[in-house]
């Protein structure tokens, strides 16, 4: 209790520090200047990284799968992890419009559903608290951090920064304030400020926007002073030339301004295999995080059926054609996978930065039933990290989707986790 009373105390006192500063986001000073991260793109050797998206502040309650963080880090050190990938969330950080900060936020479960991720009960997160306890865990236990934001309500009611024009830089910016004023900016390998930017995340405005340029003649009627040029539109892309020119703008200015705040941390927004690298501006980017999945091929059967945890279906059948179309297959999807890799490492290589996979192998969706195993997931990352080691600068390397003790079929496996996260790092 007394601990908690002086980390709440703490974070109050920040708080009115960073209210007092912030009347808007120009007149904010620029403490980051001085902080000196590790970075991921000036790390020597590779990092064996775990997604831990929000389930770290979601399931850290009683009976949750996170409710004692140090005994989860402790877990995931033995299990040869040196790195974690999380979401900081920035969104429920940033004070609202009259200054004010909000500590706690009363996450509502939706629906009768599992999560895979996430909360599975309604519970109450205090985000400013949460983050001054648990990152100095992880410097503990020697697990290096990189920041993400998903950017999602959580069922929490805020709505206000998720349509604000401007919302996403001024909840990173008061974040990265924040952590800065308390010491911990220097543990963060890099941020990544959207989650697989375009597609899935949970900003409102930034849908929006796309969603208004998605005729570009109608756009062009509503603002004649936008001097749109014509573009030619090609049936096999997903976004125009009109929102692919916005969202490739977007994401590099809002770099550039996090960056004038702080100059020597590793931005950037993590793309997902439904990206095209060529329909990606990463001219700003510290690091390329790219997401991608054998699922993304399209072809292997039952991952849909799996994913929507239907317990009327007969998984075990699904599972049966699953392995069964891998076994006949696998040869042409791992070279599909390895075309993919050294584009992605190609890329990279052209504009000199590191790149790594915070999300991968296989499917994108698994979780514990007793007729689904776990032994695709983990021979598909197996097939994958080989495959992404033969790049130099292959950085950082996840082993799944599902590094989380919530999945006690892959997370109990600790002599697994030892041998994969050994050859990401080097050590056997």
């Amino acid at each position: 209790m007394e601990r908690r009373e002086f980390l709440k105390s703490s974070v109050l006192a920040g708080s009115a520090v960073l209210s007092a500063s912030i009347t808007g986001c120009n007149k904010v000073s620029k403490p980051g200047k001085d902080v000196v991260s590790v970075s991921i793109s000036r790390e020597p050797g590779r990092l064996a990284i775990a997604m831990w998206d929000f389930s770290w502040i979601l399931r850290h309650h009683r009976y949750g799968e996170f409710e004692n963080w140090e005994q989860v880090l402790e877990e995931l050190s033995e299990r040869g992890y040196n790195a974690i990938r999380m979401d900081a969330m920035p969104q429920f950080i940033a004070t609202f419009a009259d200054g004010s900060v909000k500590e706690s936020f009363r996450c509502v479960k939706d629906g009768w559903k599992p999560s895979l991720w996430g909360n599975d009960y309604t519970t109450t997160i205090r985000p400013r608290e949460a983050l001054l306890e648990f990152l100095p865990l992880c410097r503990k236990y020697g697990i290096r951090v990189g920041l993400a934001s998903w950017f999602l309500p959580h069922g929490s009611g805020r709505e206000d920064i998720f349509m604000e024009d401007g919302g996403l830089y001024r909840a990173w910016l008061e974040t990265l304030n924040f952590l800065d004023e308390h010491g911990l900016l220097n543990d963060i390998l890099y941020v990544d400020l959207l989650n697989e930017y375009p597609f899935w995340h949970g900003y409102d405005w930034l849908k929006k926007e796309l969603d208004d340029r998605n005729d570009v003649r109608i756009f062009r009627l509503n603002n004649p002073e936008a001097n749109i040029p014509d573009f030619e539109n090609k049936a096999d892309e997903k976004f125009n030339p009109l929102q692919q020119l916005f969202y490739k703008k977007f994401a590099n200015e809002l770099i550039l301004k996090l960056k004038d705040h702080f100059p020597n941390l590793d931005l950037f927004v993590s793309l997902d295999s439904g990206m095209k690298l060529n329909d990606m501006d990463i001219s700003e980017f510290s690091a390329l995080d790219y997401h991608i999945w054998f699922a993304h091929h399209g072809s292997i059967p039952g991952l849909n059926e799996i994913g929507s945890r239907d317990q009327g279906l007969d998984l075990k059948k699904i599972y049966e054609e699953l392995t069964g179309y891998w076994g006949g297959n696998s040869k042409i999807l791992i070279q599909w996978m390895a075309g993919r890799l050294q584009t992605i490492s190609e890329t990279a290589a052209k504009h000199g930065i590191p790149c790594g996979n915070t999300e991968g192998w296989g499917p994108i969706s698994w979780f514990d039933h007793p007729e689904l195993e776990w032994d695709w997931v983990k021979s598909s990352a197996e097939i994958c990290v080989d495959l992404a080691l033969q790049y130099e600068n292959y950085k950082f390397l996840c082993t799944s989707n599902f590094t989380h003790p919530q999945f006690r079929g892959i997370w109990n496996d600790l002599n697994w986790h030892r041998q994969i996260t050994g050859r990401i790092r080097g050590l056997n």
